[in-house]
């Protein structure tokens, strides 16, 4: 699925919202996903014990409810003794329902569990492949905030699904084991009008079916709005979260430009979008309470007033009325399951959509990914070198006015241990060199071909750490276990970093605890214990004051074994002896 533009450059184009993305195509799509997990096996080992504890529970309560007849019965002749026989045997069932509950719960708890581990993990690893996360964010909104979807929504779906699939079977087996009962009871059931016997057969199944369907239907129409609300709410919730979180982060930034007066309006304005769509949920729900709390409360004198032509004609005695409630209730129960659950089938509805959605999407990149294994522009080096040909970088979608790209003409190779400058004029987009090189940058013409990536280690301006101990810091992307407490500290002391050597364990935001000098100074000590065979930087140094530079430029130097590649203007560089090459600007027209 790409679209080729007209100078060349190969621009991703998806369809993430599309009307063939359908709640079917969802659940195919997940249920894809699952079966392919790590957790598939134990989910469904989890799922036979849970089925098996359901159908025990429910037949322990298909016996409760035959118990109703002589406890009621021994009531009602005021016989003691059977009272009391009746109790024992009243206990034991309870007894063995409420282990089975215990049970029930516990294995409910592993099964959430479960399945929120094995979509967490797929999500992740789908949104961790190389280059896609990059990838994912220039497509729109579905790249924005994709924390909330690898959070917030997948434990919602994970949960929400276990419980709601937990209950529908659970009101399936209830439903085919009382149906039966309430059939029986009013099996004969017939009433005369005019002197004519109209004999209606299962009444009492007839009158279930018809209460539970019309709360059904009327909840339906009253919370139809509802799933869609859900979602926006997600999204909402979303975008505040992230406003509060970009707060956060810039502080000093906010706090030097006296902009917190702008961040509190642009903060309440996200609270006040939340707010919005919660009020239009509350209405909602609200209404729907009207159905769920009328018929709960109707619930209470119905089965009774259904019964009550079998009883008064005799059919039935007292216990076998509060036998017939009882069924009634089960069978309601379980028919009413959709309407008691239409607020949680809302959520997981809404859940559903928003993980499907991206999921779907990282989808449609991997698939992109294997019909273009390499973007446009790069292609491995078949030698241990880097060679560009004929290079032409455009500004791309999405450019600012009066952006302009660059262009390198002839061929330009940097052999393994050499050093190389690329600078030119100013109005030359150096940054698309340095992005195009790493494999990120796909507009243009021309070939750029690179060793391995596992031999590059590319420098971007602004450098990243992660939230990890320093160690795991230096070390980063590689594993801790490949380097000494000795390395460690020999590349801190060489970049003048030395008083941190004995906080290797300590863990803080190093982002925030170093200044940008030090920052610098700490990512290249990286540089210094990784030894890349090749070291990629985009103008790392030009933010360091004068002696930083010096300093920094002479631990450049003493990486004998690295070829460097520069992109940008710098004197400290140049006193390495490179060789320079020189961009110029794209060419209007």
């Amino acid at each position: 699925m790409t679209e080729t533009n007209q100078n060349g450059g190969k621009q991703p184009e998806f369809d993430i919202d599309s009307a063939d993305f359908t709640f079917d195509a969802q659940i195919r799509l997940m249920m894809g996903a699952f079966w392919r997990s790590t957790v598939r096996n134990r989910v469904l080992l989890l799922t036979v014990a849970l089925l098996a504890v359901i159908l025990t529970t429910v037949y322990a309560q298909y016996r409760l409810n035959y118990w109703n007849t002589p406890f009621y019965n021994a009531l009602e002749r005021r016989d003691v003794p059977a009272f009391l026989s009746e109790l024992q045997v009243f206990f034991v069932i309870a007894g063995s329902l409420l282990i089975l509950n215990v049970v029930q719960a516990w294995l409910n708890q592993m099964t959430a569990l479960y399945m929120r581990e094995g979509l967490a993990r797929d999500l992740v690893d789908q949104w961790m492949a190389p280059r896609r996360a990059l990838k994912l964010a220039s497509l729109g909104t579905i790249g924005i905030n994709p924390d909330q979807r690898l959070h917030e929504d997948a434990r919602n779906l994970a949960e929400l699904s276990t419980s709601l699939a937990i209950g529908l079977v659970n009101s399936t087996i209830l439903l085919l084991s009382f149906i039966g009962v309430l059939w029986a009871i009013s099996a004969d059931f017939s009433f005369t009008i005019e002197g004519r016997e109209i004999a209606i057969p299962g009444y009492m199944v007839w009158a279930a079916l018809l209460y539970a369907a019309t709360a059904s239907l009327l909840s339906n129409l009253v919370g139809r709005r509802l799933p869609g609300l859900n979602t926006l709410r997600y999204s909402k919730e979303a975008e505040l979260r992230f406003a509060l979180m970009r707060t956060n982060e810039n502080l000093m930034a906010i706090t030097l430009t006296h902009g917190e007066d702008s961040e509190r309006r642009r903060i309440h304005l996200a609270i006040s979008e939340v707010l919005k769509v919660i009020r239009r949920l509350a209405l909602g729900y609200t209404n729907l309470t009207w159905v769920s709390a009328g018929f709960g409360w109707l619930t209470t004198i119905a089965p009774i007033l259904i019964a009550a032509p079998v009883y008064f004609n005799g059919s039935i005695s007292f216990g076998g009325l509060m036998m017939a409630v009882g069924a009634f209730n089960q069978v309601n129960t379980a028919l009413r399951w959709y309407v008691d659950n239409f607020r949680p089938i809302a959520d997981w509805k809404a859940a559903l959509y928003r993980v499907a959605v991206f999921r779907r999407a990282l989808g449609q990149i991997g698939e992109e990914e294997q019909a273009d294994a390499t973007p446009a522009l790069l292609s491995p080096s078949p030698d241990r070198r880097i060679l560009l040909g004929d290079l032409v970088l455009l500004p791309g979608p999405g450019a600012r006015e009066g952006e302009r790209g660059m262009e390198l003409p002839g061929e330009v190779s940097i052999l393994p241990g050499e050093r190389v400058m690329f600078n030119g004029d100013p109005r030359a987009n150096r940054h698309l060199l340095f992005l195009a090189m790493a494999g990120l940058w796909s507009w243009g013409t021309g070939e750029i071909r690179m060793p391995s990536s596992d031999t590059v280690l590319f420098m971007p301006q602004k450098g990243y750490f992660p939230d990890a101990s320093l160690r795991e810091v230096m070390a980063y992307p590689r594993k801790v276990s490949e380097f000494s407490d000795e390395q460690l500290a020999e590349a801190l002391a060489a970049v003048g970093l030395g008083r941190l050597a004995e906080r290797l364990d300590a863990r803080e935001r190093w982002d925030r605890a170093l200044d940008d000098e030090d920052r610098t100074r700490l990512r290249l000590a990286s540089a210094r214990l990784i030894q890349p065979e090749w070291l990629v930087i985009d103008d790392a140094l030009e933010t360091l004051d004068p002696e930083a530079q010096q300093e920094c430029g002479q631990l450049l130097a003493t990486l004998d074994n690295t070829a460097i590649v520069y992109i940008g203007r710098s004197e400290v560089f140049l006193q390495l002896d490179p060789k320079v090459v020189h961009l110029s600007p794209l060419r209007a027209g």
